[in-house]
């Protein structure tokens, strides 16, 4: 059995973590990253196996627990069907218990090449950043298994670009899918505070694409941001090597060790 994926089917909706799902904070616990890229495939399934052919517009998550390194179950339900829009729900649990929670909406496609643009900068390319290891900063295989281009721009802003040659399950995937298992990566490459000091882990994701990735490089123009109260943000703009595709936020909880 290939450990160069980071899931394993093991029955109709159950799947064991390989090594490259490892977590940064605890490497006896998930990264939620490939998590993340697991639900969004199953709702690309659920979608085609219902012959929609609608796409994704947004994925809003919310972590629920910690996930150890094994079998996670996982459901997905239709919350508001629709012809042109639609809210689809997946979630995945461990031991009966939720650990996370997906919300995508589903939205019809149409031609509007015309009038496409966006206003978002741009950043340097992929052959423009010089290689960073965040194994450096960051234990555990799920970092491991990305690879990093990064410019540190100023305290806790970064651009950067991330893709992986690790498989996000042994089945095919959809490039939006793979992209979206990279995203939460985003917490942990433009640091203000080095995690052996202070834990900042997200409570949340949530993406909106008016571009679906198209495969290879993903890019990050990511800044980390401090509240007075024990809360933080991570905000990022992403793209793919032919501009800006979307942007990703994230709660922190700030945790003084």
């Amino acid at each position: 059995m290939t450990t160069d994926v980071y899931f394993h089917r093991t029955g109709p909706a159950s799947y064991r973590p390989t090594e490259h799902v490892s977590g940064g904070w605890n490497t006896a616990e998930q990264h939620v990253a490939p998590g993340f890229g697991l639900l969004t495939h199953l709702v690309e399934v659920d979608r085609d196996a219902r012959g929609s052919d609608l796409v994704i517009g947004r994925v809003s998550f919310d972590i629920l627990g910690t996930i150890t390194m094994d079998v996670v179950d996982c459901a997905v339900e239709v919350i508001r069907p629709g012809r042109t829009i639609e809210l689809v729900e997946a979630t995945m649990s461990q031991g009966g218990r939720d650990v996370v929670r997906l919300r995508a909406w589903l939205m019809s496609a149409s031609d509007t090449a015309s009038i496409a643009g966006s206003a978002l900068p741009l950043i340097p390319g992929p052959d423009d950043l010089d290689e960073w290891s965040a194994s450096s900063v960051w234990p555990g295989g799920f970092i491991a298994s990305a690879q990093v281009r990064r410019r540190e721009l100023d305290l806790g802003h970064a651009v950067y670009w991330v893709r992986t040659d690790v498989a996000l399950l042994d089945e095919p995937v959809s490039s939006t899918a793979r992209a979206v298992g990279l995203l939460d990566i985003a917490n942990g490459i433009a640091t203000r505070i080095h995690p052996d000091e202070l834990a900042y882990p997200n409570l949340d994701l949530t993406a909106h694409l008016f571009e679906a990735p198209n495969g290879g490089w993903l890019g990050f123009d990511t800044s980390v941001s401090f509240g007075r109260a024990g809360i933080g943000l991570t905000s990022s703009r992403i793209y793919d090597e032919t501009g800006p595709i979307g942007t990703v936020a994230q709660t922190l909880t700030l945790r003084r060790k």
